[in-house]
């Protein structure tokens, strides 16, 4: 249970904020290509199992055939596809409420954003989406190298919060909550599932009810 004032709330993005994998998939599947996969599709049921993961791991999982290097050279290609599409499209692809539930949190609680992803995503998340000015502080993979837990802390030091709490889908995301020594608040409509968490809920505007 989550039993003290929370000073903070720390997000995840995809499978928590928003659901980018159908576009995603499409960018990867061409960039893939243009490197040299042949016959390669890449599909968003695959993302969904993968996102949440360091961009390392999403790499060895979809192209372990390849050197580490060449691998690197995929990913940088997938992930400027994937910025140029998630730019250019304009469907909504948040869930329901996220974006009315967070400016009316940020009046009462700071608004952070944790993701594993490549560097300049969080950023463009909050182009798209006009939620750039209730984020006080975000942090990734792609900018520190360093798993999800630990950019978690880096967050709580820079910010000086005591009690935050993490919100995402994943048992990653709850591993990484358990390895920053803060609670962890699933959403059950992402894309995993967790084996324990503090609170669960359904609707993203349900944190609106005890924050």
């Amino acid at each position: 249970m989550i039993q003290k004032k929370i000073d903070g709330l720390i997000l995840d993005v995809d499978g928590t904020l928003w659901d980018s994998t159908g576009i995603v998939a499409g960018a990867w599947t061409k960039a893939a290509i243009e490197c040299g996969c042949e016959n390669i599709v890449i599909t968003a049921e695959q993302l969904k199992g993968l996102f949440g993961r360091t961009m390392t791991e999403i790499g060895n999982n979809l192209f372990p055939q390849y050197s580490e290097h060449k691998r690197k050279e995929i990913l940088d290609k997938c992930c400027l596809y994937e910025h140029q599409a998630l730019e250019e499209d304009e469907c909504q692809i948040c869930y329901p409420d996220v974006v009315q539930t967070i400016q009316e949190l940020a009046v009462k609680v700071p608004i952070f954003i944790v993701s594993n992803c490549q560097s300049g995503y969080i950023e463009l998340f909050l182009q798209k989406t006009g939620l750039t000015p209730f984020v006080k502080d975000m942090e990734c993979f792609g900018n520190t190298g360093k798993d999800k837990g630990t950019n978690i802390r880096l967050v709580m030091e820079r910010n000086q919060l005591q009690s935050p709490v993490y919100v995402g889908d994943t048992q990653g995301d709850c591993n990484a909550a358990e390895q920053a020594g803060i609670p962890f608040i699933h959403v059950t409509y992402g894309f995993g599932t967790t084996g324990t968490s503090d609170r669960e809920i359904d609707r993203f505007a349900e944190l609106k009810e005890f924050i």
